[in-house]
Parts: C-alpha cells; structure tokens; sequence
C-alpha cells in the first residue's frame, strides 16, 4: 500500500469565468471535459491531459453561511512544478497581478508564488539548474515570506471576460 501522487485538487469559487481564465490565461493549464455532476464548474489540465485542478460553483460551492468561500483556509498553498521561470514572471505582470520569488535555502529550486482569483495560493517550483536568466528577485518588495498575504482580489477582475 503505498500513496502514488497527487490526483488533483478542487477548488470553490464565486466566480468561475474567472478563475478559469486565471488558469488558462495566467498558468497555462487548459479546460478538458468535465463530466456533468449537475453544477457548475471545470477541470484544468497539463499538456498531457491530466486534469490537476478541478474548479466547481454554484450550490456544492456554498459554506454553511451560503458565502463561498475565499482563501486557502488550512492549507496556505497549493505547489506545482514548471518549467520557465521568466515567462510566468512576464505572464503575471501583463495579467497585472502580483507575485512574490524565493530560491529554496541549500538547494537550486526557484519559487513563484501567486494567488488565484478564489485566493488561493499557488507556488511554482522550477528547478533553477535549467533555468535561463537571472536568479530570483529576493529584493525585500519582492521576496516571498511565510504567511505574509499579498491577495487582492481587485486584480483579477480583467480575467475571463
């Protein structure tokens, strides 16, 4: 018995259209179809296919305060591994968002951290031995710190329109 990997996370959203555009404008995943489980919603995948994130509204979305609700909660982000450091950095400065960087203390792994439009936090992790370009910016606006939110939601409002 043994835990293989991560199947996909889901995440609850006010606002599909734009959290969908997020993913696929901003990180680059793609819709692939979802079945019909009677409420709205969509499943994003990598290039092969595999359906990582799992978006859903409407109804099942709703707290017990009937509010959806917004942030990481208990789990303070969501880690995915890329390739191409500087064009996220590029991405998510024409999308007009805001990010943070950080190198991995004793090791060559980079960190982009952003939040999707639900405010959850995502980090891509690159393994910075491949990577073109400078290092990561650790300047102190730019620096990622542990806990320290940097959410505004008013930044994604352009997406999926």
């Amino acid at each position: 018995m043994q835990i293989t990997g991560l199947f996909h996370i889901a995440i609850k959203t006010r606002q599909l259209a734009t959290t969908v555009g997020f993913y696929v404008q901003v990180i680059g995943l793609h819709t692939v179809e979802r079945p019909d489980f009677g409420y709205p919603g969509a499943w994003l995948a990598t290039p092969d296919g595999v359906a990582i994130i799992h978006i859903y509204a409407g109804g099942p979305a709703l707290g017990p305060d009937g509010h959806v609700p917004c942030g990481t909660a208990a789990i303070d982000h969501v880690s995915l591994s890329a390739t191409g450091y500087h064009e996220f950095r590029e991405r998510f400065a024409n999308a007009g968002l805001d990010w943070r960087e950080f190198i991995v203390p004793g090791t060559s792994l980079w960190q982009l951290f952003v939040y999707d439009p639900s405010g959850v936090q995502l980090e891509l992790t690159f393994d910075g031995r491949v990577e073109n370009g400078p290092q990561p910016d650790m300047s102190d606006h730019r620096v990622y710190r542990a806990g320290d939110s940097f959410f505004n939601p008013d930044l994604y409002r352009h997406l999926g329109s």
